[in-house]
């Protein structure tokens, strides 16, 4: 018992399906969803896989935050002071070329992305040599991605773009699409180009769609009076109310010089040096025994915290309060983040269904292309059941011509024959009664009797001329002229098919999903059973079609059979009945003259009686009945065939329906999103 309940558990180990909690949250929802659409039933794709995982990497990654606006706004300052250090180049006139994705890392570093796709690793310090669009070999970059251990970035990830009046148009799109995807947006412009008509039109075009997620900057406000501040922020909030949710003035720069002898900046500055200078001595003394080595790097270390620590901050956050640079974080923390996480679970799950319809739009092209078959054999169906009867129609006639030369044939022999019945003289003896003195006598009496000139009858038909013969063989080609022609129609009605089948099959064999993610073993299969088509589907109707053909040829082989029946032994057996019946017919008549008579053969009597011999009403309804050999093979054809179309078409039925219950079950997936 010990041994059964230990391999039931490890059965249930093995095969038991165990339910999966996912967790309550927009990472969890794309796991389910992953889970469901990578199922083995639906011969996911690796491209399918690498989106899915995709979405999970998207809803990990920090909400991104786009800082755009016409060049020279001070972008680059102004993140600059977002994130307290001077992380970007500035006074390169224009600077950003390409976008700049701003991210979290361990420590600071640069990535470079190509178009091609390959990457590497560069010291923030090479950042300039990246960012100028006057630089041509740069063209062949994509993106920057820029590392830097700030807690800010552990839930923000700002994007730094070209611009939207970039000379390029190729970086102008590249901004619009980052602007589509982000979750919050950030105009930065001069406050004394704020409200211009340039500025107008270029606000326009691009940001009408994203007055939710936008917030309007306007920079270098330390150049202007509370009274010109004021007025203008009245008037950009007055005249772009429909494109931004708040409009904020600020001085980047003062923020920026702030920030840069704030404490904590000044504190993370020193922690970044002392570590990066341990590291250095680290590696210059590679057997350590004590912490000598560091020593005055660390007494140096401990004198500028004392000295930041006792540093007045004072003037500092007042200026920092003056740039109002924390208006903007205030709005990016309260507005756009709550904001952003809503839009991006709705994107996702927007893009998650949108990667459903793309299945089920490949799969409905599958579906088509069963459709278009189950099409064909439908629509074929009254062509064929058509073709069949003008086969029986067309060669039906060619029967009737055989059959009249048959009968030509006998009817020559019927002729031939009574001409031959030769009339001769006979004797009879009777008795004839005399007188009481004579006594009965033996009387003579003469008759005429007939006879047949079979010699002569044998010599007119079959030896000088070969009369028969040549008949015979004349209406025996004629019957396997008919044979393959009547073989060939069944096989034209094959083809018949077989070329719609082909038109079908052409196009179908070199099939291809049209999206990446879609399943290239799905279309494989269709691939597959496109080539297929044969054995899949045609080669029910071929072997039929060959069965018939095979009935046509043993009908045909049966009736050559009657027909090579000796004709001349047949003619023997005719002539040599009627001999007999003379004959008998005569010897009745010598019995009893006034009674019967000597039969004379008349020639549709010899006519009918060769036709008995040669089984002639057996060729008749073999050619020329209503229901002759060749309807019944044409009927049974054709009840044959519309079995064979419905059971191929219920087959390809059941392909298709494979598909639409992967159809049904990626509909409901996405309904469940």
């Amino acid at each position: 018992m010990k041994l059964l309940q230990q391999f039931i558990n490890e059965y249930k180990v093995a095969y038991e399906k165990k339910e999966v909690v996912y967790e309550n949250s927009i990472e969890g929802e794309i796991k389910r969803v992953k889970d469901l659409l990578l199922d083995d039933n639906f011969f996911p794709s690796i491209q399918l896989k690498s989106i899915l995982d995709k979405f999970i990497r998207r809803a990990r990654y920090p909400m991104e935050v786009a800082i755009t606006g016409q060049f020279s706004a001070g972008k680059s300052t102004f993140l600059n002071a977002l994130l307290s250090r001077n992380v970007l180049p500035t006074g390169i006139t224009p600077v950003t070329s390409k976008v700049n994705f701003i991210n979290y890392g361990e420590e600071y570093k640069l990535k470079i992305t190509y178009k091609s796709g390959a990457e590497e690793y560069h010291s923030i310090d090479a950042i300039a040599e990246f960012t100028d669009q006057r630089k041509e070999e740069l063209d062949d970059v994509k993106y920057l991605t820029l590392y830097a251990p700030m807690d800010i970035l552990k839930d923000i990830s700002f994007v730094d773009t070209p611009g939207l009046n970039s000379q390029s148009q190729s970086d102008t799109d590249t901004t619009r699409k980052v602007l589509r995807d982000v979750g919050g947006i950030i105009w930065l412009t001069l406050i004394d180009n704020a409200g211009k008509m340039s500025e107008a039109e270029v606000l326009e075009e691009y940001m009408q769609h994203f007055k939710n997620k936008s917030l309007c900057v306007l920079n270098q406000k330390d150049k202007f009076t509370q009274e010109q501040i004021q007025t203008t922020t009245n008037y950009v909030k007055t005249k772009f109310s429909k494109y931004f949710a708040e409009v904020i003035p600020i001085s980047a720069k003062q923020a920026l010089d702030s920030r840069k002898h704030q404490k904590n900046i000044l504190l993370d500055t020193v922690y970044e040096d002392i570590t990066n200078k341990f590291k250095s001595k680290l590696s210059e003394n590679l057997e350590v025994n004590s912490m000598e080595f560091f020593k005055e790097e660390f007494e140096n270390f401990k004198k500028e915290v004392s000295s930041i620590n006792s540093k007045d901050n004072t003037q500092d956050m007042k200026l920092l309060e003056e740039s109002n640079i924390t208006k903007v974080l205030d709005f990016i923390e309260n507005v756009i983040r709550p904001q952003a996480k809503e839009s991006k679970e709705f994107a996702i799950k927007k893009d998650l269904k949108g990667v459903c319809d793309i299945l089920i739009k490949e799969y409905e092209t599958i579906v088509g292309t069963y459709n278009s078959l189950i099409d064909i054999l439908t629509l074929a169906e009254e062509k064929i059941l058509l073709a069949f009867d003008e086969i029986h129609k067309k060669y039906s006639k060619d029967l009737y011509n055989i059959y009249n030369s048959l009968e030509a044939i006998m009817e020559k022999i019927a002729s031939e024959t009574y001409k031959n019945v030769k009339r001769i003289p006979a004797i009879r003896y009777q008795e004839k009664k005399g007188n009481f003195l004579t006594g009965t006598k033996i009387e003579k009496v003469e008759y005429e009797t007939f006879w047949i000139d079979s010699d002569n009858v044998y010599k007119n038909l079959f030896y000088d001329d070969q009369t028969i013969d040549k008949m015979f063989k004349r209406s025996i080609k004629m019957l396997k002229n008919n044979e393959l022609q009547t073989d060939e129609a069944f096989r034209d009605v094959y083809r018949l098919l077989k070329s719609e089948v082909h038109k079908w099959q052409e196009p179908f064999e070199k099939i291809r999903k049209h999206r990446e993610i879609a399943s290239d073993l799905e279309f494989s299969f269709t691939r597959h059973f496109a080539a297929k088509v044969y054995e899949n589907v045609l080669i029910e109707y071929h072997k039929a079609i060959l069965e018939n053909i095979s009935a046509l040829r043993k009908k045909f082989a049966y009736f050559n059979g009657a027909l090579s029946y000796s004709y001349i032994q047949t003619t023997q057996a005719t002539i040599a009945h009627f001999e007999q019946q003379i004959k008998e017919s005569e010897e009745l008549y010598k019995k009893e003259p006034t009674k019967f008579s000597v039969n004379h053969p008349r020639e549709d009597e010899i006519l009918t009686k060769l036709k008995v011999n040669f089984a002639f009403e057996k060729i008749e309804d073999f050619l020329t009945s209503k229901r002759n050999y060749l309807f019944k093979i044409v009927k049974y054809s054709k009840e044959q065939y519309l079995e064979i179309n419905t059971n191929r078409i219920k087959f390809v039925e059941s392909k298709k329906e494979v598909y639409l219950n992967k159809i049904k079950k990626l509909q409901e997936i996405k309904n469940s999103i």
